[in-house]
């Protein structure tokens, strides 16, 4: 049987087309064919009206993910599966995958007919949704304030992100370091981060904002209680609002990623790592415009000396 990402890779094709007439249901007929005739409680209707707005991304989800992103719980989706006549979750999302590659199967040119949007722009209107989510979420700006105010008292500061959370992590740190006067940046996990950890709390540092997107490896957690074990407050970015690595974090900020291409996209992600870093620059607006000056100085003497 084909991995998840295998089964992502071929939903997520990008084909050129129009739609074409066919005898054959559509793929959202035969989702709403699967529920008909059920009796749903307001938390599964939820969960089926998620599955069928969503079908290419749900069809693909682990049972933590649907439940996250239907804002139900895990035993809830099971509960909906057998209460639709399968015997689990993983029985439901076996039906529901051959529906949604149905769905992004390649389209016959030159038909007529209505357009409808093409994968590439399913997945951006997908990240519009992520950043939709985030932004009711920030309607209270305070935690993120709070955040980073903390954030920029510690010094110093270590960013940790391992596997595909490094290029967040990078980035976090490349813009702190205008701002901060010392980021520190983990990247690779086992003694390697734990060493860096505790060198940080040595030298004063109070906090470790940690960055951990799916899939999430057990190396994230023990990272994370590695970091808490050195005594550093742990400041988390995730997808997920709830598991076990927001247990063993002080605070957890979510931002879903973008999963309906074979790669996930981080474009929520990317926009909250940008607000803690204004909520950082509020924070210490003297000593930031100090920094932001410096190095404006600093890339003004580069470019002139590139010049002779």
């Amino acid at each position: 049987m084909a991995s998840d990402q295998q089964a992502r890779a071929q939903a997520s094709a990008i084909t050129p087309g129009r739609p074409s007439p066919s005898t054959e249901p559509a793929p959202t007929d035969r989702v709403l064919a699967l529920f008909g005739g059920h009796r749903l409680s307001p938390g599964q209707r939820r969960i089926a009206q998620y599955i069928t707005d969503h079908l290419t991304e749900a069809a693909f989800l682990s049972i933590t993910d649907l439940a996250e992103r239907a804002g139900v719980s895990q035993p809830s989706v099971t509960r909906f599966a057998s209460s639709v006549g399968f015997s689990g979750y993983p029985a439901l999302r076996e039906a529901l995958q051959p529906i949604a590659l149905s769905a992004a199967a390649p389209l016959a040119p030159g038909t007529d007919g209505e357009s409808r949007r093409n994968e590439l722009q399913a997945a951006v209107d997908a990240e519009i949704e992520n950043l939709e989510q985030l932004r009711r979420g920030l309607a209270d700006t305070g935690r993120v304030l709070e955040l980073g105010r903390e954030l920029a008292r510690s010094t110093p500061l270590t960013v940790l992100g391992l596997r595909i959370s490094a290029s967040l992590a990078e980035y976090f740190s490349y813009a702190a370091r205008r701002i901060h006067p010392d980021v520190r940046t983990v990247t690779r996990g086992g003694s390697v981060a734990y060493d860096a950890l505790f060198q940080s709390r040595e030298a004063g540092g109070s906090w470790v904002l940690a960055f951990a997107m799916p899939r999430h490896a057990k190396e994230n957690l023990a990272a994370i209680r590695a970091a808490r074990s050195t005594g550093l407050k742990v400041a988390l970015i995730t997808d997920l609002a709830l598991g076990p690595l927001a247990d063993e974090a002080d605070v957890t900020l979510s931002a879903a990623t973008g999963s309906r291409l074979v790669f996930d996209s981080y474009a929520a992600p990317g926009v909250l790592s940008a607000a803690l870093l204004q909520a950082m620059a509020d924070a210490a607006p003297q000593r930031t415009q100090s920094r932001l000056e410096g190095y404006e100085q600093a890339a003004e003497l580069h470019d002139f000396f590139l010049e002779d």
